[in-house]
């Protein structure tokens, strides 16, 4: 009972969310009602630490619903503005085709707001931005999610590695850089491929043609662009470390991308539109607004992200002038939910729609509207986000418990996995990190829990500690692509909140093949370490 009690937080989502269809509003409830009974009854988890525990989910649904506010808002602010229409046809003067324009906005523009934000903003910003350029919104989500995988490791100026890897033996500096950089050499055999899983998931998944004809005649441009995307990655983190690979990697995609797309190298003739809305009407009239005061806000968004994340006295400020922490949650001590509210995504996605409507020369009852419009959605997410992330924080304080041989539920988990299977380690390895960021929602949580069992696994079995740190990371990068309350947001912003269990059952395939080409590309890299 101890075993079903601990698997059942990654279980129950899945029956309810995949396999009987329910929306995640009502899905991750159920789940939620009975993995919290379970881990009372069964795992013994004390009464307070309990309730400390879905209060620490509720607080950080809270989070998480002020970062939807500020992607949606922004959406609905450039609507209003006109610079949706503006940036449409910007897009229709580099290619029209919806092949192109998936690689340029989830993968590469995801890639770089990843790099600068993370905290799952890539797929709550690039998704309506599809959205708004014709994708369908099971599309848009779906793609945005699958999108946001490569990147993450190196997310927010490298948090997810050198946070998530912080508690294990030997780290530092040179721990970090080595674990980057088989990373990276694992990326050129992942990353370069991703571009490619995006086509096909697009055209065979969201296409009225079936067949891979579409995919076949894209490839040699999506190689490309994943082979340039990833060989920078890897020499950005031999000059430069772990902290910018993330920005500058996918700065450096984009214009080979928007060059290569704007002058059609590498590129069929044919232009591919079929998953787009069935409502869409393009704009033909040619809007007054400069293509640089369209995107203004987007750059805006950038900067202030690297801006606050990398200027120490302005990373400070925004982390303390506005500090809405809840901390030792009803006295519990090590039970604390983080919120800097200025140092939210959030905050700057909302100054920056604030901004919009002035550079764009609007009233300021615009932003009012945008704000209005967003509200209703965000409370359609907030009544999936509050019991996922009360599940998700019983499931990682599960160590406060009345049974002295337990500690938490992943940990027990990951012991489980480990038994036995240490001689194929570098294949399970990174599925403890995607298992770890489906049921957390985090990289960096997954790789803390989970990065000193891999370390030790690592020892006994002869592995390079580094590569299977590294496969830990990876792996977890893959399982955005299926934690529920990134799917929950991605959703929301969209419009299709209810429709999670359809892009789960989308997304999944692409995520198990994402951990099985880590651990190819992990073997490989062992044997090159050897």
């Amino acid at each position: 009972m101890i075993t079903i009690t601990a698997f059942s937080a990654i279980v129950l989502p899945i029956i309810f969310l995949v396999f009987l269809r329910f929306p995640a509003k009502t899905g991750m409830l159920y789940s939620a009602i009975i993995f919290i009974s379970l881990a009372y009854f069964v795992w013994g988890v004390e009464g307070l630490p309990l309730i400390a525990s879905i209060f620490e989910g509720f607080h950080q649904a809270l989070t998480i619903l002020f970062i939807l506010l500020g992607a949606i808002a922004l959406l609905n602010a450039l609507r209003e503005t006109g610079a949706v229409d503006r940036i449409n046809q910007g897009f229709r003067n580099i290619s029209a085709d919806m092949r192109i324009q998936v690689i340029i906005i989830a993968f590469l523009f995801g890639g770089l707001i990843e790099g600068a934000s993370g905290f799952g903003t890539p797929a709550a910003v690039t998704g309506p931005l599809m959205v708004a350029l014709g994708f369908s919104p099971i599309a848009a989500a779906t793609l945005a999610l699958i999108a946001n995988s490569t990147p993450v490791p190196f997310a927010a100026v490298g948090t997810p590695l050198i946070i998530g890897t912080g508690n294990v033996e030997g780290a530092g500096p040179e721990m970090f850089q080595e674990i980057a950089l088989n990373i990276t050499m694992m990326d050129l055999l992942v990353g370069t491929l991703i571009p490619t899983i995006l086509i096909v998931v697009l055209t065979t998944g969201f296409g009225k043609t079936k067949g891979l004809k579409p995919v076949l005649a894209m490839l040699p441009w999506t190689l490309t662009i994943g082979a340039v995307y990833s060989v920078s990655a890897l020499v950005y983190g031999i000059l430069f470390g772990p902290e910018f690979i993330s920005i500058l990697a996918p700065l450096t995609g984009l214009a080979f991308a928007t060059i290569t797309a704007k002058k059609n190298i590498l590129l069929p003739k044919d232009t591919w539109q079929e998953a787009m809305k069935e409502d869409f009407q393009v704009k033909e009239e040619k809007s007054e607004m400069s293509l640089f005061t369209a995107w203004s806000p987007y750059f805006i968004v950038v900067v202030l992200l690297l801006f606050t994340r990398i200027v120490e006295p302005v990373e400070q400020f925004t982390q303390q002038a506005l500090d809405a922490t809840w901390t030792d949650i009803f006295g519990v001590e090590g039970i604390t939910s983080s919120w800097e509210v200025l140092y939210s995504p959030g905050a700057v996605l909302l100054l920056a729609a604030f901004i919009s409507v002035y550079i764009q020369g609007k009233k300021i009852k615009t932003f009012g509207t945008a704000i209005k419009q967003s509200s209703s959605t965000v409370v359609g997410a907030a009544l999936a986000l509050f019991p996922t992330l009360a599940l998700v924080h019983v499931f990682v304080n599960s160590d406060f418990n009345t049974m002295s041989e337990l500690g938490t539920m992943p940990e027990y988990i990951a012991e489980v996995m480990a038994a036995g299977l240490g001689s194929v380690w570098l294949f399970i390895a990174p599925f403890l990190g995607l298992l770890g960021s489906f049921v957390t929602g985090s990289a960096v949580v997954s790789t803390l829990t989970f990065s000193p069992i891999q370390y030790n696994v690592a020892l006994e079995a002869g592995f390079d500690q580094n590569l299977i740190l590294a496969q830990q990371l990876a792996g977890a990068a893959g399982g955005n692509m299926i934690c529920v309350h990134n799917v929950v947001a991605a959703a929301a912003v969209v419009g299709i909140v209810g429709s999670e269990g359809a892009i789960i059952r989308k997304t999944v395939l692409p995520a198990i093949l994402y951990g099985l080409l880590v651990g190819v590309a992990g073997l490989l890299v062992n044997l090159i370490i050897l």
